[in-house]
């Protein structure tokens, strides 16, 4: 079984652990400056805080838990009624704020099409990879 990094509880991962890079609960004067400089509904710039913030903060993650996650957005990507737009709400009970809320995002599904699209574009070696092992040895 795939544990949690940094713990020995099982990985079971959320759609909203994806979006952990565009949380900026008491960090909006550094995190969230730099991702207000760029607009998520424009197709350039949601591709530089895809790249730039969510793939590159989740590196820390093996590519077996990187594999894990994105075929678990793959599963909810095919779901036709999977709420995306959940996926942007802040929770300020357990101090999450995400940088652009469920309003400001014109298309959730799209964006998180993107970071599928992207994902397999920059993690490709390492998604290939673990696709080859069996993930009941993980």
């Amino acid at each position: 079984m795939l544990k949690s990094p940094f713990s020995d509880r099982p990985f079971t991962p959320t759609i909203s652990y994806i979006l952990v890079a565009l949380s900026i609960y008491d960090l909006e004067e550094t995190k969230g400056e730099a991702l207000w400089k760029y607009d998520p509904n424009d197709i350039d710039e949601r591709e530089i805080i895809i790249k730039n913030f969510i793939l590159k903060e989740l590196m820390y993650l093996s590519y077996r838990h990187r594999f894990v996650l994105i075929s678990m957005l793959q599963d909810a990507l095919n779901t036709p009624d999977f709420d995306f737009v959940k996926e942007f709400e802040s929770n300020y009970d357990e101090y999450i704020t995400i940088a652009w809320d469920e309003t400001e995002i014109n298309d959730p599904r799209g964006f998180f099409a993107d970071i599928y699209r992207l994902a397999n574009e920059v993690w490709k070696d390492d998604l290939q990879k673990a696709s080859l092992e069996d993930p009941s040895t993980w």
